[in-house]
Order: C-alpha cells, then structure tokens, then sequence
C-alpha cells in the first residue's frame, strides 16, 4: 500500500499567464523526513513555474489516482505474518477509509449505466431478474455463485448501489487495476482500477459522507499548517462524529458460498462490520 508518511507544501516564484499573477502550489511526498518532502516539494513548484512561464500555458492538471493519496494513517492491521494486511486513513473530506492490501471490496453504483440494456447481463453473465437494481444484482450474484461455487461473497447496501466483499481468498490490487475485465464483467469503476493500481489496496469507506449527516465540509486538510489549523479540524471533527453516530455506510444484505474464511481476511471483516455499522439497522449515509 502506498501511504507516504511525511507530505509538504512548495510554493514556486509568481509568474504572469494571459494578464493573470499565477503563484504555483506542489504538494509532495516522502518516507524519509520532512525535509526531504519540503525539498521534493519546493523543487516541483520551481519546475512548473519555469516550465509554464517557458511555454505560456498552465500545466495540465493531474488525473484522479495518478498519485499517492495524501491521507493521514490512522490505524493499522497485520497478518499472521507480520506484513501490514490493512490500514485506517482519513480521506479529503472527513471520512474514514479501509484500505487494504488483498481483501477484496468492489462497490457498484446503481447509476444510470445499470439501466442500460445487457449491463447487468454482463456483469454476471445473464439471468432474468426483477426490475429493480438491487433485485438484479442479486439475482446475478447467485447466478454467478452457482458457476463458482468456491467463491465466498458479502454482498452490503449503500447508500447509493451495492458493496461486494470477496471472503474466501485474497487478491493482488495491482492484477486487478490492470485487468479490464473487471470494469466489463463487474461493472467497476475505471478510475477506482486505477486508484487500485497506484496504491497498491483496494478501498472501503467506513464513515459516513459529511454532506448526507447535515455537517459543513471539513475547513482544512491534513497535514495541518499550524496549531489554528489543526483545532479548526478537530472541532470539525467533533462535530462530523456526533452526526454521523446516526448513520450507517452499508448494510449487509446477504452471504453467499464458501463460509471459510480465509485468514487475512478475518480482521478485515469484523472491523469493517462494525464500523459501517453494517450488522444495524440505522439509515444509510
């Protein structure tokens, strides 16, 4: 998994672009120390500004998933063997989020691509089914479960779609960012394959989204500027968690196959549960 420990802000010489007073901001990353992010840092902002102020044009902004994600580790999880399995992080906005190195999560979004013909046909091969998405997915499912039946499969509700955890094995995150059968057989997102690939985890998130809770967006992002910064987060924080004690992020639908468990993903399994709440009955956020 690629969490970098250390991040800093560079701040490059303002230029001027098409009438306009440009002031370049960089953040980057390191294992090392912070000096060695500053540098990092402080040397991209230079080199963009050099390289707008050559060409006349802003650089072309970076795509979502083409670098590490700068999100603080909050709590991590080993195997049996001592490698890290799973971590806690906190994402941009206020939520927390299961990352992990093998467990199997894929979320499907009930959008308006399940609507479309053969969509769902081709997610799990076919099948009739009821009209309803969450009523063909599992039809599905269970169609795709009789034709492998060693698989064991988590099937959760969300807020928006439905939440696919596979329990009987695990898997390698970069095989299957790089495969694109799993977006045409699964439906997954493209961006989430290749958010797999560069952070070498699959993603889960375990908190509720701030703006279904009824609270304001964070005031500031991690790593904190200052003291001020950091207490403004914090109360932020206070409030997000009271609101969110309300809510659920999935709620789990049905088991099916294979009940053994495979050992790494045991942990995963009881710490997801329980912190989605997904074993409850309260609304879905």
């Amino acid at each position: 998994m690629n969490f970098p420990k250390y991040w800093a802000k560079g701040i490059g010489r303002e230029i001027e672009i098409d009438g306009r007073s440009i002031v370049f901001v960089c953040w980057r990353w390191s294992d090392k120390s912070p000096d060695d992010a500053r540098t990092l840092a402080q040397e991209a902002a230079a080199r963009l500004a050099e390289e707008s102020e050559k060409s006349g044009q802003l650089p072309q902004r970076y795509g979502y998933g083409d670098r590490p994600l700068r999100e603080p580790v909050l709590r991590e999880i080993k195997n049996a063997n001592g490698d890290l399995s799973a971590v806690v992080t906190r994402n941009s906005y206020g939520c927390q989020v299961l990352n992990t190195a093998r467990v199997l999560f894929l979320d499907v979004d009930f959008s308006e691509k399940l609507e479309k013909p053969g969509f769902l046909a081709r997610l799990f091969g076919g099948g009739s089914a009821k009209s309803d998405p969450m009523s063909k997915l599992l039809a599905l499912v269970e169609k795709w479960m009789r034709q492998n039946p060693e698989w064991g499969l988590r099937v959760y509700r969300t807020k928006a779609g439905a939440r696919l955890m596979a329990t009987h094995d695990v898997f390698d995150p970069v095989q299957v960012g790089n495969d694109p059968a799993w977006m045409s057989n699964w439906g997954v997102d493209p961006l989430y394959l290749r958010l797999c690939r560069v952070q070498k985890c699959f993603r889960a998130r375990l908190t509720p989204k701030f703006w279904r809770c009824n609270v304001n967006k964070p005031p500031v992002r991690w790593p904190f500027e200052n003291t001020a910064a950091e207490t403004a987060f914090k109360d932020w924080q206070r409030r997000y968690e009271n609101a969110s004690r309300s809510f659920s992020v999935c709620r789990l639908l049905n088991t099916y196959g294979n009940t053994r468990l495979h050992p790494e993903v045991e942990p995963v399994l009881r710490l997801h549960d329980e912190a989605t709440g997904a074993l409850g009955t309260l609304p879905l956020a």
